[in-house]
């Protein structure tokens, strides 16, 4: 049977749009991003993966840094990086990949092939914490893939609620580096958790210490030895996974705002194919379409049913000005992952 959405494809014509917010929004995203070519089957060069272990010197990561929290419902409140303050410092870091001068300089948030968007925290990040919220969900047990992680948020809650062993993905090393290894640091308190009621700002002077100073001692627990850490193309990250003996299997993938180039739709749908556990399930949140560069989740449902690999659900809906959803993807009952 195919799959279909509860809502309406809009077709453009001729008649004006009288949604002037919608056509803000859309005209501030096309200015966000650099177009994109998506007749090309790829970037010119695939970025090597490989992997990052844990720091030597907790301390210099967090330098001049400034941390929040996100805190909603029953959720863990998950610390991180401000990231206008760490956009302002940027020049104080070390960028093997120089991705942060060059964002800079054409006042960008994408440059495909080169830098990826992980930097920012894009808000289908938000529809889809939102909607783990509202379902309770738990991972208890389970190996989980943050792809594409950027700040790594939705792996970090997998890691405060119970996961057995959480990897982090970025195409940019900086990315990983700089933002998403203290990130996790930030949220690797005590095991037992006992500070997680308190939901005041991080930093703020109540008697007890900070996120930031503790994540400044190494970790004396497990949480840290729960997380891998790698950077690169899909296509080579690939791979680098299927090298492992055993090669993971992953019972939750999560994927926020990456199907907005369809030139990595086949690299994209291959991780999903290789590394998902049998009875896994992907959460992608995604926009409609990103407008200057081409993709979107019309595009994405449409590759994904000519593969016939996996059935699509719709799990979420946000109206408001740029249309976003959450949806799962999960094996056909006739198919199987593949093994190696």
């Amino acid at each position: 049977m195919a799959f279909s959405f509860n809502f309406d494809l809009q077709i453009k014509t001729g008649e004006p749009d009288n949604e002037d917010t919608t056509q803000k929004e859309e005209a501030h995203e096309a200015k966000q991003v650099i177009s994109t070519d998506t007749t090309k089957e790829g970037p010119e060069k695939v970025k090597a993966s490989k992997e990052h272990g844990p720091p030597l010197d907790y301390q210099s990561l967090l330098e001049n840094t400034v941390c929040e929290t996100f805190s909603l419902g029953t959720l863990p409140p998950i610390h991180y990086l401000n990231e206008s303050v760490f956009e302002q410092t940027a020049s104080e870091l070390i960028d093997s990949e120089k991705i942060l001068s060059q964002t800079a300089a054409q006042h960008t948030d994408l440059i495909s092939g080169v830098y990826e968007g992980g930097l920012k925290i894009w808000e289908c990040t938000y529809d889809l914490l939102e909607y783990l919220e509202s379902e309770g969900e738990v991972f208890s047990g389970k190996t989980v893939l943050d792809l594409g992680c950027g700040a790594g948020l939705l792996g970090i809650l997998a890691l405060k609620r119970g996961a057995h062993e959480v990897h982090f993905q970025d195409y940019n090393s900086t990315v990983i580096e700089r933002l998403t290894v203290p990130n996790v640091l930030l949220n690797c308190e005590c095991d037992d958790d006992s500070d997680e009621q308190d939901h005041e700002k991080v930093g703020e002077k109540d008697g007890s210490p900070s996120a930031k100073r503790r994540a400044t001692d190494p970790p004396q627990h497990a949480k840290i030895a729960k997380c891998r850490f790698f950077s690169g193309d899909w296509t080579s990250f690939l791979p680098l996974m299927l090298s492992s003996d055993p090669p993971p299997k992953y019972d939750l993938i999560f994927t926020s705002e990456t199907i907005y180039n369809t030139a990595y739709y086949s690299a994209l749908h291959e991780v999903f194919h290789r590394l998902l556990a049998e009875d896994g399930l992907v959460y992608l949140a995604t926009k409609a379409h990103y407008f200057g560069v081409g993709g979107g989740l019309y595009l994405f449902q449409s590759f994904v049913e000519e593969k016939d690999i996996f059935k699509m659900k719709c799990l979420k809906n946000v109206e408001q000005g740029l249309q976003r959803h959450v949806v799962s993807l999960t094996f056909k009952k006739s198919d199987k992952p593949l093994t190696v």
